[in-house]
C-alpha cells in the first residue's frame, strides 16, 4: 500500500510529503528543520531513498542537504537543474523506483525553467497523485517572475508555465493533486483555501486551467503581479549553492542577553529588535523602535519579507518560544539573530528600561479620525484591495512598504489597516520606525470595519 503524509506548516503556507512504498519513503520539499520527516520514516521503520525537490524555492530554504546527511538519501531536481552540490538530475519522464511503486518525473517549467511535478503510480501501476510543486496550486499557479533573466522575461515563463497546464490536463480527474502552498503564500497571486486538490476539480474550476488561449493565458497571469519578497532570490540562491547546518545556525544564535547586553548592544550596532510576542501585548508596552512580527500568524515569510537578512537581529519573545523564533527565521535563510532576551519584555521593564506603546484606534473610531485629516493607508494586496476597500484610501501593501515610503508624507497623520489586523501592525512599526510620528493602527483590520458598520466598504 502507497502511503502519503502532508506536513503542512502554516507559518510559510508549505506542503512537504511523505511518501512510502514497502519500507522505502521519499520526502518531497522538505523544510530545513528536518527532524519531523526523521521521525516518521523511524515510527514506520522506512529507509528514506530519496529527496525530490520540485524546484529551487525561492520562499524558504530547504531541507535537501540535511536530510541527505543525515540519510545518504539521493537529491533529485529536474532537467536543467545545475545545483553546486551531489543530486541525481533526471530527465523528463524517467521514473524512480520507490518499494512496490515508482515516481514518474514530469518536466514542468513555467514557475522556473527545472520546474517539475512527480507522479506518484499505486502499486497497481496506476497514476494517483501528483506533486505539483508551484507549477499548479489550489484555484491557482505558480508565479512566472522568480526565475527571469536577460533572455527569459516573465512572458517567457508564462508561456512556458501555459504548455505545462496542458500537459496536467491529459492526467485522469481523479488523480490528487499536492501542491507546495497554500493560501496566503506568495508565490502564487491568489491560493485557494484546501491544501490538496483533484486534477479534474482543478480543471473544472482553476481560472488558469480553464484559459484555452495561450496569449490570453500569459496577459491575464501577468498583470496585476505583486511584487516578489526581496528575500526570494536570495533563498533560491541558498538552495542552488549549500547552506550551513540548523544545530550550527541554532547554537551562534539562542544566547541570552540581559536587558543591559540589550541595551549596549543598540548603542554599538545597528539592530533591529524582532519582538514575537502577540501584538495584542506588544501593543501595551515594548522596546522602542521594535518591529513586531507575530509568531501566531505567517511570521517567517514577514520576516523575509520586510527584514534585511544582513540585518542584525535580537529576539524578544513570548516565554519558552525563543528558540522557534529562530528557527522559524532560520527556514527563510535569516542567521544573523545575536541572541535573545532572557526574560522577555517583562525583563526589560522590571529593569526599569525605556518603554513604547503601540498607538492604535477601533474601527468605530476611523470617521473622527478622517474629520481630524488622518489619511486610511491599506497595507493589503492588490489582489486583496480589488475585492474591497475604504473609499479614498491609499493602497501601499506592505511587502512595498518600504520602497515606497517616499509616496507618504511624515507630517501626515494616517490610520493603518490590512484584512485582520497583523500587516497593520508591522507596517505601523516600519512607519513609527522611520520617523513617522503621527500613525495609527487600525485594530483588527478589514474584517473589523465591516462588522462595525460605521464606514462605508466600497465592492469592486
Amino acid at each position: 500500500m502507497v502511503v502519503v503524509k502532508q506536513l503542512y506548516t502554516g507559518c510559510l503556507a508549505e506542503a512537504a510529503y511523505y511518501v512510502e512504498s514497502d519500507g522505502e519513503a521519499a520526502i518531497i520539499d522538505p523544510l530545513r528543520d528536518i527532524e519531523p520527516y526523521l521521525q516518521l520514516a523511524k515510527e514506520r521503520g522506512a529507509k528514506i531513498r530519496y529527496v525530490l525537490e520540485t524546484h529551487f524555492h525561492a520562499d524558504f530554504v530547504s531541507g535537501h542537504l540535511e536530510l541527505a546527511r543525515a540519510t545518504g538519501a539521493t537529491i533529485v531536481y529536474g532537467p536543467g537543474a545545475n545545483p553546486q552540490f551531489d543530486a541525481h538530475i533526471a530527465k523528463d519522464k524517467e521514473r524512480l523506483p520507490l518499494g512496490k511503486t515508482f515516481i514518474e518525473v514530469w518536466h514542468t517549467p513555467g514557475h522556473t525553467p527545472e520546474s517539475v511535478c512527480y507522479l506518484l503510480y499505486d502499486e497497481d501501476g496506476k497514476p494517483y497523485a501528483i506533486f505539483t510543486g508551484d507549477t499548479l496550486f489550489v484555484g491557482e499557479v505558480g508565479r512566472p517572475d522568480l526565475a527571469v533573466k536577460s533572455d527569459l522575461t516573465q512572458e517567457d515563463l508564462a508561456g512556458m508555465l501555459f504548455d505545462s497546464l496542458q500537459k496536467l490536463k491529459t492526467l485522469p480527474d481523479d488523480v490528487l493533486v499536492y501542491p507546495a502552498h497554500g493560501p496566503g503564500s506568495q508565490c502564487g497571486k491568489n491560493i485557494g483555501e484546501e491544501t490538496f486538490s483533484t486534477i479534474g476539480k482543478e480543471k473544472r474550476t482553476n481560472y488558469a486551467m480553464l484559459i484555452e488561449d495561450k496569449e490570453t493565458f500569459i496577459k491575464t497571469l501577468t498583470e496585476n503581479m505583486p511584487p516578489p519578497p526581496k528575500y526570494f532570490f536570495m533563498d533560491a540562491v541558498i538552495n542552488k549553492t549549500g547552506y550551513a547546518a540548523l544545530d550550527e545556525v541554532i547554537e551562534r544564535s539562542y544566547k541570552p542577553l540581559s536587558p543591559e547586553d540589550v541595551e549596549t548592544l543598540l548603542a554599538k550596532e545597528d539592530v533591529v529588535i524582532l519582538d514575537t510576542r502577540p501584538w495584542e501585548e506588544f501593543e501595551k508596552g515594548h522596546i522602542p523602535k521594535a518591529i513586531n512580527i507575530g509568531l501566531d500568524g505567517s511570521f517567517a515569510v514577514w520576516v523575509g519579507a520586510v527584514l534585511n537578512p544582513e540585518q542584525k537581529i535580537i529576539v524578544v519573545a513570548p516565554e519558552g518560544r525563543e528558540r522557534e523564533s529562530i528557527v522559524r527565521m532560520a527556514r527563510v535563510g535569516f542567521e544573523n539573530v545575536l541572541g535573545y532576551l532572557q526574560g522577555g519584555f517583562d525583563a526589560w521593564k522590571q529593569a526599569g528600561k525605556p518603554i513604547e506603546t503601540l498607538p492604535a484606534i477601533n474601527p468605530e473610531e476611523i470617521p473622527q479620525w478622517i474629520e481630524k485629516g488622518y489619511k486610511v493607508l491599506d497595507v493589503r494586496r492588490i489582489t486583496e484591495v480589488m475585492q474591497k476597500r475604504l473609499p479614498e484610501s491609499i493602497n501601499i501593501s506592505l511587502e512595498t512598504l518600504q520602497d515606497r515610503i517616499a509616496e507618504l508624507d511624515p507630517s501626515q497623520g494616517y490610520i493603518v489597516h490590512c484584512a485582520a489586523g497583523y500587516r497593520s501592525v508591522i507596517a505601523t512599526c516600519l512607519l513609527r520606525r522611520a520617523g513617522f510620528k503621527n500613525v495609527y493602527n487600525i485594530r483588527g483590520g478589514m474584517e473589523a470595519i465591516e462588522q462595525c458598520g460605521v464606514v462605508s466598504v466600497v465592492s469592486a
